[in-house]
């Protein structure tokens, strides 16, 4: 196992991780296991996955009904290329059931390999929507700060977080961002966007594009009237709306798309993760029947976009088994009763902490707020590195969380698999709690 570590600081290089902490330290677990919401490493160690991994191993870890569901279509068809109108029934099969799924009038399906490919595909298709329209200046998008998109060329420019901008800066142009009602309201919020859209001129808007739960930007879900009034302005203006659903797609809310918690429907809709549980890379855009008539009434020629797995057929016998087992064990009901329970937990732990301010959650997806003082929303101040410590102790009582200290912030983040029993919520909710005591006492704080 030692070779391993070396082997991985010698020749690994890690996504959104610090290539001096792997140097120094090595990796911070190799996983060699995974099951249910557990997975295991090199020494045994067990760990709550607290975090679905990436947000995506939705159906939990060890379902061998999908390694059997690619087993036994690799044995048929491995892989068929979906250019030049090729097809392949699992691509059709999918793209029919994600339709089904998909809220009323989104029936058409562009096909990816992940999150960042579908919102560069989304980008890049409603510009084609406008231009073949003959309106080519409609090209700039509109996202929010905080927003996470991915981290291909468009999709970089359109998250709104300046950390992910840093190591190769904007990598194209007309892309702009707007206020976010966390730590602010919906007003201010939508006069942002409205002001936006006025300086710029809806003329060279083509898409507005949002996550119904921003997710790595700290779990920041939006008030009850926010995304109805953002879809008002899109009308209004002549501008796409574009929802995001990579994180919170597939069950992650309680429903099977973030939007129905707001019962908001969007133009189009991206998607990854969760539609094959991080089993096999699979992305995706669905668009509504009338965009996609736009495509085929006024497309001349070949639409030059496409990806080599767009539509690769193993990953989407995959996906169709994993939508199956979501469907039959009723994970998206799951997904919103436990996340009840989590929200209780959460509650819990800030009613006995003297660390935690604002605790949040819809379905299984939510986050813990730690500030100097919860009366106040008073910040830590970043030197303190609180956000890591908690990381640290969770880690060594068996959780495996993310935290996010944009902005100053120290916010935990959670969505465990959508598997998740009522006992084994208790039991996450005892650890996390554990964990932030333990921290209190670190920093000689304490509940008065």
């Amino acid at each position: 196992m030692e070779d391993l570590f070396e082997l991985d600081k010698k020749h690994f290089i890690h996504p959104t991780s610090s290539i001096t902490q792997q140097q120094q330290d090595g990796a911070k677990a190799i996983i060699t296991k995974g099951d249910g919401i557990y997975v295991t490493d090199t020494n045994n160690n067990v760990y709550i996955d607290a975090v679905s991994s990436l947000w995506n191993v939705n159906i939990g870890h060890g379902r061998t009904e999908l390694a059997q569901a690619a087993f036994k279509q690799m044995q048929k068809l491995a892989f068929s290329s979906a250019f030049s109108t090729f097809s392949h029934e699992p691509a059709i099969q999918l793209a029919k059931k994600i339709a089904d799924l998909s809220p009323q009038g989104l029936n058409a399906v562009f096909f990816t390999s992940g999150g960042s490919e579908s919102n560069d595909s989304a980008v890049k298709l409603s510009r084609h929507y406008w231009k073949i329209q003959s309106k080519p200046n409609k090209r700039k998008i509109i996202s929010l700060r905080r927003g996470y998109h991915g981290v291909a060329a468009a999709s970089t420019s359109i998250t709104g977080i300046p950390e992910f901008w840093d190591m190769a800066g904007h990598l194209m142009n007309d892309f702009l961002h707007v206020e976010t009602p966390y730590r602010s309201t919906t007003e201010k919020a939508i006069t942002s966007l409205q002001s936006m859209i006025e300086q710029e001129g809806a003329d060279s808007i083509a898409a507005l594009i949002i996550e119904p739960v921003q997710g790595a930007g700290g779990v920041l879900i939006p008030p009850s009237e926010y995304l109805q009034a953002v879809k008002d302005i899109c009308e209004f203006y002549n501008i796409l709306f574009i929802a995001d659903e990579v994180i919170t797609g597939f069950g992650r809310t309680g429903t099977m798309f973030g939007m129905e918690n707001w019962q908001v429907i969007p133009d189009a809709m991206t998607f990854a993760k969760g539609v094959t549980s991080g089993y096999i890379p699979m992305g995706g855009v669905v668009i509504s029947d009338h965009i996609h008539n736009v495509l085929k009434e006024k497309s001349t020629g070949t639409l030059f976009h496409g990806f080599t797995y767009s539509g690769h057929p193993t990953a989407a016998a995959v996906a169709l088994k994993n939508i199956e087992i979501i469907e039959q064990e009723s994970l998206v009901t799951n997904a919103k009763e436990m996340g009840k329970e989590l929200l209780k937990g959460f509650q819990k732990i800030k009613k006995d902490s003297s660390i935690v301010g604002e605790v949040r959650a819809i379905g299984l997806i939510g986050a813990i707020e730690l500030v100097q003082d919860p009366s106040t929303n008073q910040a830590f101040s970043p030197q303190l590195g609180i956000t890591a410590s908690t990381i640290n102790a969770l880690h060594e009582r068996g959780v495996i969380s993310r935290g996010v200290t944009y902005d100053d912030t120290n916010i935990l983040c959670f969505a465990p698999p959508l598997i998740i029993t009522k006992q084994e919520t208790k039991e996450l909710i005892s650890r996390i709690s554990d964990a932030i005591s333990f921290v209190e006492q670190q920093i000689g704080i304490s509940k008065d």
